[in-house]
């Protein structure tokens, strides 16, 4: 499987950022990773891996991307408000630096956003911001709100970077452009946090933005032998 290593000084973020690119054709999918986990984590875990068919296929490539969780949602040693400023900037280095690269790289303009835990989060925040780039976002296990990281903190920043607060109050032209993303939500039946995956994908409902949820029967599912056995399925 083709892998390459990748850095840049990110002026979004103002330090430099590093990813994991596998293949030389296909869909590109960008894989986050969880709450502490660095970029090489999808690989660490052997997701990237379980994946190899594909990747060697030109199916798909991946981008094993990197986040700032430390600095932005989970830096309890800075105030709340610049926790949230911090994030935006790591979505304009997202927006405006890697996905330039990917789909100039690729060739190709079918970008399928996965996460799973916290990097649930990021998938989704990322492609209901930005759903003119993302056609297909892919979430296990998922977190999608971000008021617990805000210790009662609330501004813009965290509003619209908080897909359960802005989904709800999309008007029809972004439910629209929501709808025509592929969104495919699971965890296992036995998951602590499984009725977040429930209530999500029911606000997405709300909204008449469909979606495909799905509970594996019987299992945890919070764990990485389930996300490696089913993203296979959905990339």
């Amino acid at each position: 499987m083709y892998r390459e290593y990748v850095r840049w000084f990110s002026p979004s973020l103002n330090r430099e950022m590093e990813f994991l690119w596998f293949g030389k054709f296909g869909r590109p999918v960008i894989l986050f990773p969880t709450s502490a986990g660095r970029f090489y984590e999808n690989e660490d875990f052997h997701l990237a891996d379980s994946l190899s068919d594909k990747v060697d296929r030109g199916e798909i490539q991946l981008v094993l991307v990197d986040t700032v969780n430390n600095e932005s949602w989970y830096n309890k040693h800075i105030h709340p408000a610049l926790r949230a400023v911090r994030h935006t900037h790591y979505d304009s280095y997202l927006r405006n630096e890697l996905v330039p690269y990917i789909f100039n790289r690729a060739q190709r303009g079918d970008l399928a956003v996965y996460g799973a835990s916290f990097g649930g989060y990021h998938a989704a925040n990322f492609a209901a911001r930005y759903p003119d780039v993302v056609s297909r976002a892919i979430l296990f296990s998922g977190i999608f709100d971000i008021a617990p990281q805000l210790d009662g903190w609330w501004d813009d920043n965290c509003y619209f970077n908080c897909p359960v607060a802005y989904i709800p109050n999309m008007n029809g032209e972004w439910v629209g452009k929501l709808s025509r993303v592929n969104w495919i939500i699971a965890t296992g039946q036995y998951d602590s946090i499984v009725q977040k995956s429930h209530d999500f994908s029911q606000l997405l409902w709300n909204k008449g933005i469909p979606n495909y949820l799905e509970i594996w029967p019987g299992v945890f599912g919070h764990d990485w032998p389930w996300w490696r056995e089913h993203l296979r399925r959905f990339v």
